[in-house]
């Protein structure tokens, strides 16, 4: 790979395969509430909790990226999370985005999220200027989709209740490198760095 040559990549926590199971559930059932083509949705195999967007990085500064990864994780402990709820953003009248929240031990997420911040703003890739908000995507609602699709998909989310799944313990965090093709994006792990283990050095 050419050093100057562009990577699309991001900064994210993988889910474990009973987290992805219960997305493609709760995806299932909105899709079955609002049918049509309104919404363009993502593939549960896809998904992830995305800590920092990156963009296109040149291919030779992934490397430096890598090592503060593991700066930003140095020092935090394993923890859990577990599904918890739909939304939409902005709002449930005006979908754009659909989602599933997640809760758990959000201040341990917080706080690493702030570390991967603070260790990429020293390689110049400054905060984003929104709040971190923990979700993970399920799909994008179509420019084209009608107000009454809208509207129908705002209220088959409202009217869901996600039972709560099991939870799952968040090991590492991971370097990813993003493909978009025609069928879809194309995710693959170009680095990951452990947290570490409950009572472990």
């Amino acid at each position: 790979m050419n050093s100057a040559e562009p990577v699309r990549t991001f900064i994210a926590i993988e889910l474990s395969t009973e987290l992805k199971t219960q997305l493609a559930e709760a995806q299932a059932r909105l899709k079955a509430r609002s049918p049509g083509r309104a919404v363009k949705w993502v593939n549960p195999e896809g998904v992830h909790l995305t800590l920092k967007f990156l963009g296109n990085v040149p291919a030779g500064r992934l490397p430096a990226i890598a090592s503060a990864i593991e700066r930003a994780v140095a020092g935090h402990a394993a923890f859990a999370i577990h599904l918890a709820g739909l939304g939409c953003f902005p709002d449930l009248n005006r979908p754009r985005v659909v989602w599933v929240g997640v809760e758990g031990d959000l201040e341990a997420l917080e706080a690493l999220q702030r570390a991967v911040e603070k260790e990429l703003n020293a390689l110049g890739y400054p905060p984003e200027g929104r709040r971190f908000t923990a979700h993970l995507t399920l799909g994008r609602v179509r420019d084209d989709a009608a107000p009454d699709e809208r509207r129908r998909l705002g209220e088959a989310v409202r009217a869901i209740v996600l039972e709560s799944g099991a939870s799952t313990t968040v090991h590492q965090v991971s370097l990813m490198k993003s493909d978009l093709q025609p069928t879809g994006a194309v995710y693959t792990q170009l680095a990951a760095a452990k947290l570490k283990i409950a009572g472990g050095l």
